[in-house]
């Protein structure tokens, strides 16, 4: 239960900090059926639901019948045990380059709270590394398909997260490697 309420608060801290600005750069579509699958987290901005993530941070994406997507976050935390979190996400537009996720309890995902925004700011031609990031510029992650981005495509990412108006200065670069337990 304290696990749930934690969720519920992180997910509710969140979509109360998504600004309504609408000026974000997306891509122009995205294939939901080529976007599922397994990504991992090369870097991101720092956000309350990933502070016990130490490394080795991944998010499943699923396309269930409905086209709704389940979402599967999963992290190794300091003490290498492992920390994942459940949640859906919706297509907010016939591009599907605009979701909205909620993280809350399955009970409960049918209240109007707790949906956070999910825009897909950069994908390559063949899914291989994307970028997300929320239209209040306070949250983004960069994925990849491996554990590790080429540094070409990271800093043209990074450029381009810079020229949409985002602060860099906290970005935190996702380790994937063991997690040492001392």
């Amino acid at each position: 239960m304290n696990k749930t309420l934690a969720t519920l608060f992180s997910t509710l801290t969140l979509a109360a900090c998504a600004a309504p600005r609408n000026d974000l750069s997306t891509v122009p579509q995205v294939d939901v059926q080529r976007y599922a699958g397994q990504w991992y987290e090369i870097a991101r901005l720092p956000m309350p639901f990933q502070k016990q993530c130490a490394a080795n941070v991944t998010a499943t994406y699923t396309v269930n019948p409905d086209n709704s997507i389940t979402v599967l976050n999963r992290c190794q935390r300091a003490d290498g045990s492992w920390s994942q979190a459940e949640g859906l996400a919706r297509a907010q537009n016939a591009e599907n380059t605009r979701l909205s996720v909620t993280f809350l309890p399955k009970a409960v995902r049918w209240l109007p709270v707790g949906r956070a925004p999910y825009w897909v700011m950069a994908l390559d031609k063949d899914y291989r590394t994307a970028m997300v990031g929320q239209p209040n510029r306070k949250y983004l992650w960069l994925l990849s398909r491996t554990p590790q981005m080429d540094e070409q495509t990271y800093q043209t990412y990074l450029a381009q997260a810079k020229a949409q108006g985002y602060d860099l200065s906290n970005l935190i670069q996702t380790s994937h490697q063991p997690v040492s337990k001392e």
